[in-house]
C-alpha cells in the first residue's frame, strides 16, 4: 500500500523534544508540590534541591521547543469554515459513527485544532505564571501566589490534554502514531481521516479510493 509522509524529521524533531520535556517538567514538578510523591520522584533528578533547579530548565526546554512548533504548524492550525462545520458534527467523532471523516477534513481537524490552541494558551500561562515563582524575590509575595494558582491551572490542563492526546494517537486511531516515528502513513489512513490532505498530495479522490477499498475488502 502506498504510503505518504505526513510528517518530516524536523516536525518529528520538535514533537519528541516537546514531549520530553513536558514529561520532564511534568514529573520534576509533582515532585516539588506533592509531598506524596517528594520520595518517590526526586531521586529520579539527583535529589530535591536539583529538582528544584532543574524544574524552571525542564519547563523552559518546553516552552521553547512548543513555540517552534507554533512557528512550524501555524499555516495548517489555522482555523476556518470548514473547521466550524466539523465542530457541528463533533458527537459523531467523539462516539466513532462514522468510518471516513468529511471531505473537507484538511492536514488537522477541529479538534487537533482546539487541543493545539488550547496548549498555546496553557504554555503561555505556564510560562508568565512560572516566572515569578522562579524569581520570588523580584516579584513579590502576593504575585508569586497568584502565580502558583495559575500554574497549576495550567498543568492540569496540560496534563488533560496530554492524556487525551496519547489515547487519539494511538488506540483511537491506530496508524497515528507511526506518523511520528516514521513519519509516513498509510493511504488508507489519510484518505480516512484526513481526506482534502489525501486529495491535495496525491490528486486522488478519497472517495472513490475508500469505495475501492471496501469492494476489494468485501471480495
Amino acid at each position: 500500500m502506498t504510503s505518504l509522509l505526513r510528517h518530516p524529521v524536523y516536525t518529528r524533531w520538535l514533537h519528541w523534544s516537546v514531549a520530553s520535556f513536558f514529561v520532564l517538567a511534568l514529573l520534576s514538578g509533582f515532585a516539588i508540590y506533592t509531598p506524596w510523591l517528594y520520595r518517590l520522584l526526586t531521586p529520579l533528578f539527583g535529589g530535591g534541591a536539583l529538582t528544584r533547579l532543574l524544574h524552571p530548565w525542564f519547563s523552559s526546554g518546553f516552552v521553547v521547543c512548543f513555540a517552534l512548533q507554533v512557528l512550524n504548524w501555524i499555516q495548517p492550525m489555522t482555523w476556518n469554515d470548514d473547521d466550524t462545520r466539523w465542530m457541528r458534527r463533533i458527537r459523531e467523532y467523539v462516539r466513532n459513527t462514522e468510518t471516513v471523516e468529511p471531505e473537507y477534513v484538511d492536514f488537522f481537524n477541529a479538534g487537533q485544532k482546539l487541543y493545539f490552541w488550547a496548549i498555546v494558551a496553557s504554555a503561555i500561562l505556564f510560562l508568565l505564571s512560572g516566572i515569578p515563582m522562579w524569581f520570588p524575590k523580584t516579584f513579590g509575595r502576593t504575585t508569586v501566589a497568584i502565580g502558583y494558582v495559575a500554574h497549576d491551572v495550567a498543568a492540569v490542563v496540560m496534563l488533560v490534554g496530554f492524556i487525551i492526546h496519547i489515547y487519539e494517537g494511538t488506540a483511537a486511531q491506530p496508524g497515528t502514531f507511526q506518523s511520528m516515528t516514521r513519519g509516513f502513513v498509510e493511504a488508507r489512513w489519510a484518505w480516512t481521516h484526513h481526506p482534502a490532505w489525501y486529495r491535495r498530495v496525491t490528486g486522488r479522490d478519497s472517495p472513490a479510493d475508500h469505495d475501492a477499498a471496501r469492494k476489494a475488502t468485501l471480495g
